[in-house]
């Protein structure tokens, strides 16, 4: 494996286990099943490959930046929200995205699903 991208399945480790700790003090109270579908929810945007590769990997890309999560982390941490429940939901997103960095499965190429940044699906790098 390329060490640029041991680096980066590295950071996702972290990313994964910070996430899944900090969504976990915020004490949103859910059931455990609540946690499952949160943490898989950005998978659904697989289903923009149905409009095609570019699409796809757009829609993808897009559920699984580190900024998504954040962002969504952030709006429940506005003053006029205060909502922990949103911020533990955008901390769960986040620790989705590094859970799948770290695994290989990087940000999506307009060629296909499986050509990622950080190699192709399913190769030794």
């Amino acid at each position: 494996m390329r060490e640029d991208i041991a680096w980066q399945r590295l950071e996702g480790a972290v990313i994964f286990i910070a996430g899944l700790a900090l969504a976990a003090m915020m004490g949103p109270g859910w059931s455990w099943w609540v946690w499952i579908v949160i943490f898989f929810a950005p998978d659904l945007s697989m289903l923009g490959y149905l409009a095609g590769p570019v699409s796809g990997a757009v829609a993808y890309n897009l559920a699984h930046i580190y900024g998504f999560g954040l962002a969504i982390a952030a709006l429940g941490a506005l003053p006029v929200a205060q909502t922990p429940w949103l911020v533990a939901a955008g901390l769960l997103v986040l620790a989705h995205a590094g859970f799948d960095r770290m695994l290989g499965y990087g940000l999506k190429r307009r060629s296909g699903f499986q050509d990622t940044h950080l190699g192709r699906i399913g190769t030794r790098n």
